[in-house]
């Protein structure tokens, strides 16, 4: 059951910084953008494990830091637990050493994702931006493709916030 999370707009936020490390979670944010934008989830051979839509959107996030004159780095985690909300001692630690060369860390990922990051960085003084908001579930059915293709089908958001059933189904091949 992975969380829908959907972009926020925080390139205002960091404008004034010389450069910030992006930590993004491998697991539910590129769910929810291959759901959003469509495509697949995995397509193996063209992006290995990686989602194209939400890869997509970090190079976007980038391109705009960087007409603002902001560098930036990504920082992506997947072993040995490739959540971040379920982080081992080592993965903090790695996480910590990659955000001293940086003037922020801003966190592709869900409130959890955010919190392991701050653990992390505790007492370094480094502020921690979080990029994503949590707007429900999502609920798909996976489909596989030759070679080694990942889609997904019967895409449904699942709003639980809201304490009513209703969905918002997202048509097939959108």
């Amino acid at each position: 059951m992975p969380l829908h999370l959907e972009p926020l707009d925080v390139i205002d936020d960091l404008a004034e910084l010389s450069s910030v490390l992006i930590v993004s979670c491998p697991v539910c944010p590129p769910v929810s953008l291959a759901m959003q934008r469509g495509g697949p989830w995995i397509d193996f051979f063209r992006h290995g494990v990686k989602t194209e839509a939400f890869e997509r959107h970090v190079q976007e996030f980038r391109d705009e830091l960087e007409e603002r004159g902001v560098r930036s780095a990504v920082y992506t985690p997947y072993v040995p637990s490739p959540m971040m909300c379920v982080w081992t001692r080592g993965q903090r630690t790695r996480l910590r050493r990659r955000a001293e060369h940086h003037d922020a860390v801003v966190v592709m990922g869900c409130e959890s994702a955010r919190v392991s990051v701050e653990r992390a960085l505790i007492g370094t003084g480094c502020p921690v931006v979080l990029a994503m908001e949590l707007t429900g579930l999502t609920n798909a059915l996976a489909g596989f493709e030759l070679p080694l293709t990942v889609h997904l089908d019967e895409k449904e958001l699942v709003d639980e916030g809201s304490g009513d059933r209703d969905r918002a189904v997202v048509p097939p091949g959108s």
